[in-house]
């Protein structure tokens, strides 16, 4: 049986993206710039849609198309549905008209929005010309985006910091890179929003400082709830995040002090709607276990947890 697609893996090897210089970013002054929090109108107000990765291994496998996903979320009466780019026939390149429109009536037929959609991309990458090469990467799927329906697309600051770098250099790249992100969605009508992946983005800290350091009405945090695995409070960073966030990444199991725990789903929506959260949380089973059986099973908790 192949191996599911590892986003980590898929780091390594993705094509890789256009850019600028480093020179002149410094993070001695980043509290000069000032990201603000998103102003919600109107309270908290939570939907529900369907991450495209649960379904990882039978994508692989050519078991699952997009088509037949959208007709499995719309049998669990899911709101939304979040087609992640890598599914795409082609990809990296993306696909054409004929099917981004196709896909977009099936959503619409069913009664699915298409919540948002997501690509690799590596901003760390020591390589100007492949961090160039993963900006246009950016710019093509955001145009896709656009296309499609989809109101933001999630990205990655990238892999980490490379052996004889220092923090604030890369971060220069990745600020750098992510202002091009800003640029390409205010120009195509598409949020970018970071998602922390415990790679280069370990903490709510980081995010916020490369947000404030960008400083654009286009960008937005993601919240991967199960991705804050370097602390002891992973609530209080997924807490710390959650006023920037344009989008939500929810999973059953998060890291705490080294072992693997059952996230207290209770807890998510109290900071959600602290935060007054209004829009789309996107649920993602990874790991062990088939994912037509655990997914009506996780979703049925989210929504009880909601209320």
């Amino acid at each position: 049986m192949e191996k599911a697609i590892n986003r980590r893996d898929f780091l390594k090897k993705s094509m890789t993206i256009p850019f600028i210089s480093a020179a002149g970013l410094s993070l001695k002054n980043d509290k000069s710039y000032s990201q603000k929090k998103i102003t919600r109108i109107g309270g908290p107000h939570i939907k529900i849609t369907c991450n495209a990765y649960s379904y990882n291994d039978y994508f692989r496998q050519g078991k699952m198309t997009l088509d037949d996903l959208f007709e499995l979320c719309a049998k669990m009466s899911f709101d939304g549905v979040d087609p992640t780019a890598y599914y795409f026939p082609g990809y990296p390149d993306v696909p054409d008209d004929e099917y981004i429109y196709h896909i977009k009536r099936k959503a619409f037929l069913l009664g699915l929005d298409i919540s948002g959609t997501g690509i690799i991309n590596d901003f760390t990458n020591p390589d100007k010309n492949k961090r160039e090469a993963d900006a246009e990467h950016v710019r093509k799927w955001m145009e896709c985006a656009s296309r499609l329906g989809s109101p933001v697309l999630r990205i990655f600051g990238g892999r980490g910091i490379p052996d004889g770098y220092s923090e604030e250099e890369v971060t220069g790249w990745v600020v750098e890179g992510i202002k091009r992100c800003a640029e390409y969605g205010k120009r195509y009508g598409v949020m970018a929003a970071i998602q922390n992946h415990n790679d280069f983005f370990k903490t709510a800290e980081q995010c916020l400082k490369v947000l404030r350091m960008v400083n654009s009405d286009w960008i937005g945090l993601m919240v991967d709830i199960g991705s804050f695995v370097n602390t002891d409070d992973p609530y209080g960073e997924i807490a710390k995040a959650a006023p920037y966030a344009v989008s939500w990444q929810i999973k059953q199991y998060m890291t705490l002090r080294g072992k693997k725990e059952k996230i207290d789903l209770n807890k998510i929506v109290t900071i959600m709607r602290n935060a007054d959260y209004r829009g789309y949380i996107s649920v993602e089973h990874i790991g062990e276990g088939d994912p037509k059986i655990i997914m009506p099973l996780f979703l049925d908790e989210v929504r009880r947890a909601i209320g």
